[in-house]
């Protein structure tokens, strides 16, 4: 379980807007718009932060020979992802890798807890609350879906990830 959890902390660490604004030769806070790197290189950086979730979960998988080691893995690589080594534990920005890891455990989850979040976001226009609201469903989602104790620590410590450092 250990190794599950180092690999999914590794994979969800990989700064990728980062790297892609290096070798633009651009400074990369985190803050700054996707976009600014360019269509091309926006979209890579979106694609790979989705994959590095979903690889993070299957990796935790096979590495501990159950389920429960993708479930830990994804958890990883969302806290890793959230406070990346690699940029001085600062916000790396996204979504995409936590969403990545729920898209890979049950996809179900990402329907369930984006509805609220949807509406919320739609009604509001403000991110913020919208956030708050997928993060405050997703162990609701996992109760409804029966997951299992498993899955509901997975969504609450996933929701934890989603949610801190505050934004």
């Amino acid at each position: 379980m250990a190794a599950a959890v180092l690999a999914g902390y590794l994979m969800g660490s990989l700064p990728f807007a980062f790297w892609f604004a290096a070798l633009q030769g651009k400074a990369w806070s985190g803050r700054e718009p996707l976009w600014r790197l360019g269509p091309v290189p926006a979209g890579l950086v979106l694609l790979l932060d989705f994959a590095k979730g979903v690889f993070a979960v299957a990796l935790g998988e096979f590495l501990a020979r159950d389920y429960t080691g993708g479930l830990a893995a994804g958890v990883a690589a969302a806290f890793a992802h959230a406070l990346s080594p690699w940029l001085g534990l600062r916000r790396a920005g996204s979504l995409l890798a936590p969403l990545g890891v729920l898209f890979a455990v049950d996809p179900r989850l990402i329907l369930l807890a984006g509805l609220p979040a949807g509406v919320l976001l739609l009604g509001s226009r403000k991110a913020h609350p919208a956030l708050l609201a997928f993060a405050l469903a997703l162990p609701l989602a996992a109760l409804l879906l029966g997951g299992g104790p498993a899955h509901l620590l997975f969504a609450l410590a996933l929701s934890l990830a989603l949610l801190w450092p505050p934004r």
